[in-house]
């Protein structure tokens, strides 16, 4: 008889601990499941599925206004030391990368780029090149070739080597224009600083319009009053700058002088004029440099220093530092460049009409001059100094008419051509604005006010 299968159970009756213990594991049970649960479905929830990704919102549906956030630019900015160098005298490129501890090899790939050897050899003191390396690679280069132009050079790495690229970037200048005026009561350069006028503009003033006409180291005087209208240059709405001066009164001496810039239509003419188209201009100019005082004046009967006798000062005597730049008084001919005795170093030009003048005791020559040179009117043609007999730097200026000593600050000079006819009609209505403004600034009383 086949024995069936016996199943035992081991009963034995829950005791009221054991009855609470199986409370409590199902209590815990039943708050697990859920924390589970939820876990199970956030993973699956956020498997990477471009179907199940949420819509990205818009800037507009949550009320936001990003147009004052900043954007990024997208062009690279090169990576490493800014330098910007200014040039200095005797200065080279070359010289400039060996001093910066530059890859000279950078050097040579950029000065083969078309154009640029040229735009970077020509360098002059004051120039700035500002230069971006890392440890001595080139990154960028720039310099300003002109008012509205630079030169940008920037490294372009590519597999296995580097190459450079290069453009002009145009930077605009913008022009504005200023009114000023001023009384003297010590000196002029003091009124123009007090009228917010730079230096370089009263130096226009004084060589370029007005030093025909009036001595400015001698003739000036308190209550002498300028009244001007003149450009101001603008870059990015930074001020750069001045321009020339348009239209000018001076008062001297209770005398007024006017002139007004005008250039024609054709570009052939481009000079001051007084009202009525007289050239502002002569033939030669009062004083062949910029001195700082008259050390000896034309005087027949003057003690020589040296000598101590009498013998007659043929020209004037301007001091002036040495190596002051000595320009020709008027258009001519080099009739003589050389030593000659007491004058030392001299330069003698013929101007034609029987007109001849004399520039002695120079330091040097302008580069390039000999007999026969022709040179204009402000050419430089040599440099201050106390060569022959002179007891310190000073330029003696002759002016001869026939063979025949004149006083170069007195004598009449020549007047330049006036506006030929053809051009008169168009002048005199551009000098009739030019004065009216001149005018009204005047009539304003300010010292100085820029305008767009």
């Amino acid at each position: 008889m086949t024995q069936e299968p016996r199943i035992a159970f081991d009963y034995k009756p829950a005791s009221r601990a054991s009855r609470r213990a199986t409370h409590a594991r199902w209590f815990i049970s039943g708050l697990l499941l859920p924390l589970i649960g939820g876990a199970i479905a956030y993973v699956f929830a956020n498997r990477e599925s471009p179907a199940l990704a949420p819509p990205p919102l818009q800037a507009d549906a949550l009320g936001l206004d990003l147009s004052s956030l900043p954007i990024e630019s997208p062009i690279p900015q090169p990576i490493g030391q800014t330098v910007e160098f200014v040039v200095r005298r005797n200065d080279t490129l070359d010289r400039i990368f060996r001093q910066l501890k530059l890859n000279l090899t950078d050097l040579a790939s950029i000065r083969e780029l078309p154009g640029v050897q040229q735009q970077l050899d020509r360098l002059r003191p004051g120039d700035t090149i500002t230069l971006v390396h890392d440890e001595g690679l080139v990154q960028s280069l720039s310099r300003r070739i002109s008012e509205t132009e630079v030169l940008s050079v920037t490294r372009i790495e590519e597999p296995g080597s580097a190459t450079f690229a290069a453009e002009v970037v145009a930077t605009p200048v913008e022009i504005r224009e200023g009114h000023a005026q001023g009384t003297i009561d010590s000196s002029l350069f003091v009124a123009a600083r007090a009228a917010g006028v730079s230096p370089e503009i009263i130096l226009r003033l004084a060589n370029d319009i007005f030093g025909w006409d009036i001595d400015f180291a001698l003739d000036i005087q308190p209550g002498d009053r300028f009244n001007l209208i003149y450009e101001q240059k603008f870059r990015d709405g930074e001020y750069i700058g001045d321009g020339r001066i348009l239209a000018a009164d001076f008062t001297n001496d209770g005398t007024v002088h006017r002139a007004v810039y005008y250039e024609s239509a054709d570009g052939k003419i481009a000079d001051y004029f007084s009202p009525d188209g007289r050239s502002m201009r002569r033939q030669f100019l009062r004083a062949p440099l910029d001195f700082t005082r008259i050390s000896s004046n034309f005087d027949p009967r003057r003690r020589h220093p040296i000598l101590n006798m009498i013998r007659a000062h043929k020209g004037v005597d301007y001091a002036a530092p040495t190596g002051t730049m000595i320009k020709a008084a008027g258009d001519g001919r080099v009739s003589f460049v050389g030593n000659k005795g007491g004058y030392g170093r001299v330069v003698i030009l013929e101007h034609g009409g029987g007109i001849s003048t004399l520039y002695g005791h120079m330091s040097r020559f302008a580069r390039g001059l000999h007999d026969g040179t022709r040179v204009k009117q402000g050419t430089g043609i040599g440099y201050v100094g106390s060569s022959g007999a002179a007891t310190g730097p000073h330029l003696h200026y002759e002016y001869r008419v026939n063979g025949m000593h004149k006083n170069p600050r007195t004598v009449s000079l020549p007047d330049a051509a006036p506006i030929p006819e053809g051009y008169l009609a168009e002048f005199k209505s551009h000098s009739a604005l030019l004065q009216a403004r001149l005018d009204r600034a005047n009539d304003a009383g300010v010292g100085v006010v820029a305008t767009n």
